[in-house]
């Protein structure tokens, strides 16, 4: 008896090679098993990524008085922000050059005199890191203060958001930018104000977080209420050239095959509705688009809607922890009017979406501890995952 090839299931096609999509044409293997819960490996990922690329912080908003800190752990290392008389932020490794003692204990606040002091020892620095007094009766003849500032941290804020990077060679920020950036000008970003912060520690490691962020073929069975906002996401694609058959419904303008937000949706929120005036400058594409993303590996991607934004800042804890700390952010106008309830319609909508993220991250991460999984394999709308895996090669291979 011979054996015939089955046939693919209905909904399954098979790739020709001449097809005009953006997805994979190949199977690509993942990373390796090992890569998401190898000490060494998380080793290398800390210094060879986390310590030489700009680490998204927080929005300006958080240090806009004069003499506003804040402190960040960024891998073991701990930093913080200080803004100084004049306006500049700066920021600063978290150590006292006396003994090496923690100097900023509290997570932020607001200095109430001109200088930082340790906790330990009571020296005393300026706001520009300069060592400006001991607590010694007497110092050696060859003891100088301007010897001992604060080991200085490069930051930059950028449209109103705040980065930093620990290597002394910083490269270019703009260039952090997966994709996204040259489109953000429409948004007001640096005029916004904080209106809800939430946090949460996932059991994952950190690139589990952005494979999964990356792609959208868990969405139906993970993502059902955004499924319902985003009706293109239910079929497993996160846009309409990720299908291989796209050109096939290039006519119908549903959500489903068009993309953008169910009839009668114009914000991500839990029924739909907007909780403030739309933005100024967006244009009607971006209005119907419903949602934009910018993003900048490794640390943050910034959700843009019409009405509001979203910063989730990413930042791994341990080879199987990440935490994720998300913003909202909205015009001062659009805080004054809204109600509690309203905040919560944005709010948990966003907090939905990224427990259950989180929950599958988790899930996701159990399995790789297998002795048999060496690797996995990516499907043709894996593409943006592909990316990323590539990109981490290659910053560790640096």
């Amino acid at each position: 008896m011979s054996l015939q090839q089955k046939p693919p299931p209905p909904n399954r096609r098979v790739l020709s090679g001449t097809e005009d999509f953006d997805g994979l044409r190949e199977a690509h293997p993942t990373l390796s098993g090992p890569s998401y819960w190898d000490p060494e490996v998380y080793r290398m990922e800390l210094e060879r990524i986390f310590y030489r690329h700009w680490i998204f912080l927080c929005h300006s908003d958080s240090v806009a008085e004069t003499r506003a800190f804040r402190r960040f752990t960024i891998g073991n290392q701990g930093i913080f922000l200080v803004r100084d008389e004049d306006g500049t932020l700066r920021g600063f490794h978290n150590t006292c050059r006396h003994r090496g003692s923690t100097l900023c204990v509290e997570e932020q606040g607001r200095l109430t005199g001109r200088a930082i002091r340790c906790p330990y020892h009571q020296w005393a620095y300026g706001l520009d890191g300069r060592l400006v007094a001991t607590t010694s009766h007497a110092v050696a003849p060859d003891f100088d203060k301007a010897d001992y500032p604060l080991y200085p941290v490069a930051v930059r804020e950028w449209r109103g958001c705040v980065f930093a990077c620990l290597s002394d060679d910083a490269p270019d920020l703009e260039e952090g930018f997966e994709r996204g950036s040259d489109r953000i000008e429409h948004w007001p970003l640096e005029d916004l104000k904080i209106g809800h912060v939430w946090r949460k520690v996932m059991d994952c490691n950190w690139k589990v977080f952005w494979e999964n962020f990356n792609e959208c073929l868990h969405c139906p069975n993970i993502h059902p209420e955004l499924c319902d906002l985003v009706p293109i996401y239910g079929r497993r694609i996160s846009s309409v050239r990720d299908a291989a058959d796209w050109q096939d419904h290039l006519d119908d303008m549903h959500p489903r095959y068009a993309g953008g937000l169910r009839e009668g949706g114009e914000s991500w929120t839990m029924d739909g509705r907007p909780v403030g005036a739309k933005f100024d400058q967006l244009t009607e594409a971006e209005l119907q688009r419903g949602q934009s993303y910018f993003v900048s590996m490794p640390s943050v991607f910034i959700a843009a809607h019409r009405d509001y934004m979203r910063t989730v800042r990413v930042l791994p804890l341990g080879p199987e922890q990440t935490e994720i700390v998300a913003e909202w952010l909205f015009p001062q106008a659009t805080l004054d009017a809204m109600t509690p309830e309203d905040l919560k319609r944005v709010t948990d909508f966003g907090i939905l979406v990224m427990q259950q993220d989180g929950d599958a991250s988790a899930l996701n991460q159990q399995g790789l501890r297998s002795h048999k999984y060496e690797h996995g394999v990516l499907m043709p709308e894996e593409h943006w995952v592909k990316g990323f895996h590539d990109w981490v090669r290659e910053a560790l291979a640096d």
